[in-house]
This record gives structure tokens, sequence and C-alpha cells, in this order.
């Protein structure tokens, strides 16, 4: 039996990108409090975010496409942790990935979400950048073994520090040795 699985193939993100790139985030902010983002956006209203993310230095877009379709399957980035100075050898990462490519028809998980950070961490290896750090709204069973997978350690919690959906709710953070 032929498998269903689609080779993926990380890329940096280029402004081409933009349209499907929003949709996948719309619809994290739509049914989900994985991002406290409470309206959607417009690719207009995301290109100053895309383009906060260039193809080099510490603050990266990587996507995930289908080899076959180039559809995209999902998205990583590492930008700033916080706007003071001090901060600029910490990035904040991120992966999102497209709801309907996170498991295969038959195979099961696709490893998008895997396949996005190895490529993300190898893109900012040569970069100074001394530490990376995920806030992963609770519960989120998959994001927190992904990163924790990656070498991130959980180093507090932040509790109902969010409001969404009418209800309020904890973001865990997770810390990863860099440099």
């Amino acid at each position: 039996m032929p498998s269903e699985r689609a080779e993926v193939q990380v890329r940096a993100g280029v402004e081409g990108d933009l349209s499907a790139l929003t949709a996948i985030y719309n619809h994290y902010v739509r049914e989900t409090a994985i991002t406290f983002d409470t309206a959607i956006f417009t690719p207009a209203e995301r290109r100053p975010w895309l383009l906060s993310h260039p193809e080099d230095g510490p603050h990266r877009l990587m996507v995930a496409t289908d080899t076959t379709s180039q559809e995209i399957l999902g998205y990583a980035t590492a930008g700033p942790y916080r706007p003071k100075p001090a901060y600029a050898t910490s990035v904040e990462t991120s992966v999102y990935v497209a709801p309907d490519s996170r498991t295969g028809a038959t195979t099961g998980r696709r490893g998008i979400g895997t396949a996005l950070y190895a490529a993300l961490f190898e893109a900012l290896a040569g970069q100074d950048v001394h530490r990376a750090y995920a806030g992963i709204a609770q519960p989120n069973e998959a994001s927190t073994r992904l990163h924790v997978r990656f070498g991130f350690r959980h180093v507090g919690t932040h509790r109902e520090v969010g409001r969404k959906f009418g209800r309020y709710w904890d973001v865990a953070w997770y810390e990863k040795d860099l440099g």
C-alpha cells in the first residue's frame, strides 16, 4: 500500500506565503487559546510581522511545505523576547501547524513541528543568541512534548494570565540554552 505521508520541506518564509500563514494563524485565533490574540487578521495586517523575520539574523520564520503540492503545512518563528536592548540575545519561539496537516489519514503524526523546530534551531546556531523561550498556554500536551524534545525545560507558570473565550488560561514558560 503506498504511503499517504508526503515529504515535508522546510525553508525560510517569504512574502508570497503571507496569505497561507495568516489563514493558519487565524484558525488558532478563532478556535483555540493557543494564542491570546482575539481578533483575526488580514494578510495586510500581518505583513509587518512577516517582514520582521528576515532570512538571516536571530529573528527567523521557517515554513514547512508539502514537497508534492507545495501546500504550506505550518511555520515556526524566533522573534524578540522583549523590546529592551539587554534582551537582544534572547528569542521567543513558536510553532503553528495547519489544522488539517497535523496528522495524515493513515499515518498518524506527520512530524511537521519537529521538522520546523529542527530547521529553526539549525538556522539559529550561528547567531548571537543565548536563550530561547516559549510560552505555552495550558493545557497543550503536544506543544509541551515538542519543546521538551528540543531541550526546553519548564521554568515557571503564569497562573490565569490571559482571558479568552470567557475563561482564564495559564501559560507555562520554557527555556532552552542556545549558547
